[in-house]
């Protein structure tokens, strides 16, 4: 069965799309080809895609703390970045 991509489905199943994006448009953008009026609409849209991949990273560390403790989600530890800050 093929995914649908809806409108109302969670951030987290878009995850990887918005980081293929997102990284996609940072190559272009670094290659400096890009003309002033496409570089800040290139911008705009890399913020919104940062900021959709961020929240779908913190509902994905939700998941896995009610996973971990459903009693009490909230009172879980932050997870700590990896050693190379990733």
């Amino acid at each position: 069965m093929a995914k649908k991509n809806t409108p109302d489905a969670s951030p987290v199943a878009h995850f990887e799309q918005s980081l293929d994006e997102l990284e996609k448009l940072v190559d272009k953008m670094e290659h400096g080809d890009m003309s002033l009026e496409e570089s800040l609409a290139a911008y705009e849209r890399g913020v919104g895609l940062y900021r959709q991949c961020q929240s779908a990273l913190e509902q994905a560390e939700l998941r896995v703390r009610l996973l971990s403790d459903p009693e009490q989600p909230e009172n879980g530890e932050p997870f700590a970045p990896a050693p190379d800050g990733r």
